[in-house]
């Protein structure tokens, strides 16, 4: 009696693969080239872009003490966050006219729900707070918004050369203005650049000393006058009006645009009569009042840190900023650009010996698996199953949003012992 061979329910993909080569072959092929290109397309950081539920709360009411911060707004503010689902803890910092408190959540909350449910709880006390409190803001930790890049500018005559003005040499001043407007909206241009921050310099400020005597003999208040002022700089709509058969809007304008036009401005004071400002005040045009400073040698310098935004690489953005750098200094050349701080070239490196080890790695496995083995099909076999495994891997962390950073290239380093082990098990 003759009696039928097994059957065999499931696919054995190594068999299928051995009698038929050419499919498995042009499949792994297929599979390299996308992996490859992949790659390539991946970004290069240092660490990759996570989200901790952390949120900051910052709230301003100038001139309050500490005390009167910690009482009024602090306690208040803790007490309301405090009672939300997922709170590990919370931090304060009270200072001279400002609290800023940090909520940190546990690991499982979602950033978005923890930015949500942080706002409601400071909206639930925001009437309780004081009435001249600024609004709170509220804001999440974003680690990827670290300083990449760091400048220090400054500008120089160049002799000899009569492209090069006296004019064009910027004081402090006039170098904070050009890293706030010149620098910045270049740089902002870049791709990848998520903010451009001004350290050191100063701001420009027209300052109007009232002359308290000559107030006091016309009737006159320093009120009266800030109030004439805040009227000055003012620019709104006025609504629409019919001009020659059609529709056209109306701007209220109140601007000055120097300190001379405002030094000539008419104050109407609370009997009905006009003086120019300058007759009661001393108008100057000069800088604010220093909040911060930048050294660099010890010296004081004007400077700017660029950072990058979330999910670009700090490689491509330190060639993007030093592009448009050099054509800064081409437009400009009585600039001089010092690089005080550079966090993408160390990126760079520490992705080269990476990848160096990487290939170390694999080909010494290759080495032990032939000393051991002593077989050249073997070898050959394992050398294949290392490129052919870890290549198309680069094509599910690329859909996935992965980055080729520090955690994904050690990962990659100690599967390739395993995928040796696997191949020798094969064999």
């Amino acid at each position: 009696m003759k009696q039928d061979a097994p059957q065999h329910g499931g696919l054995n993909v190594s068999a299928w693969s051995i009698r038929n080569p050419v499919p498995a072959l042009m499949a792994f092929v297929l599979l390299s080239l996308a992996g490859l290109l992949c790659f390539s397309l991946m970004k290069v950081q240092n660490f990759p872009d996570f989200d901790l539920p952390t949120i900051t709360v910052s709230a301003a009411l100038p001139g309050a003490a500490p005390s009167q911060l910690e009482t009024d707004v602090a306690r208040k503010l803790e007490d309301s966050i405090s009672t939300l689902q997922g709170v590990k803890h919370i931090y304060t910092k009270v200072q001279d006219g400002s609290v800023t408190l940090t909520a940190e959540f546990r690991l499982e909350k979602p950033v978005q729900e923890a930015l949500d449910d942080v706002r409601s709880a400071v909206s639930r006390v925001r009437a309780d707070l004081p009435g001249d409190l600024r609004d709170p803001v509220v804001t999440r930790l974003d680690i990827a918004s670290t300083p990449v890049l760091a400048y220090t500018v400054a500008t120089s005559a160049l002799a000899g050369n009569d492209k090069v003005e006296a004019a064009t040499r910027l004081d402090e001043e006039g170098l904070s203005w050009f890293v706030d407007n010149t620098i910045a909206r270049r740089l902002l241009t870049v791709r990848g650049v998520g903010a451009v921050t001004r350290v050191g310099g100063v701001n420009r400020e027209i300052n109007v000393l009232l002359d308290p005597a000559r107030l006091q003999s016309l009737g006159a208040s320093a009120a009266d006058i800030s109030h004439r002022l805040r009227l000055t700089q003012q620019e709104s709509a006025g609504g629409r009006t019919d001009l020659l058969g059609g529709e056209q809007p109306v701007r209220t304008l109140g601007t000055v645009q120097n300190a001379s036009e405002l030094a000539a401005m008419p104050i109407t004071l609370p009997d009905g009569r006009q003086l120019r400002l300058d007759q009661l005040a001393t108008i100057r045009d000069g800088i604010a009042e220093r909040r911060s400073a930048a050294f660099l040698d010890g010296k004081p310098v004007v400077g700017f840190e660029v950072s990058r935004s979330r999910g670009a690489s700090e490689i491509e953005v330190g060639r993007g900023v030093r592009k448009a750098l050099a054509e800064l200094r081409t437009a400009h050349p009585d600039l001089i650009l010092t690089e005080a701080f550079d966090f993408a070239t160390p990126v760079q490196e520490e992705y080269d010996g990476s990848m160096w080890l990487l290939y170390e790695g694999a080909l010494l496995a290759v080495i032990v698996v032939w000393l051991f083995l002593r077989d050249w099909r073997a070898t050959f076999v394992s050398a294949v199953a290392l490129p052919l495994s870890v290549i198309p891997a680069f094509i599910g962390m690329y859909f996935f949003g992965f980055s080729v950073n520090v955690v994904t290239l050690l990962a990659l380093s100690l599967v390739v012992g395993i995928l040796v082990d696997d191949a020798i098990v094969e064999v």
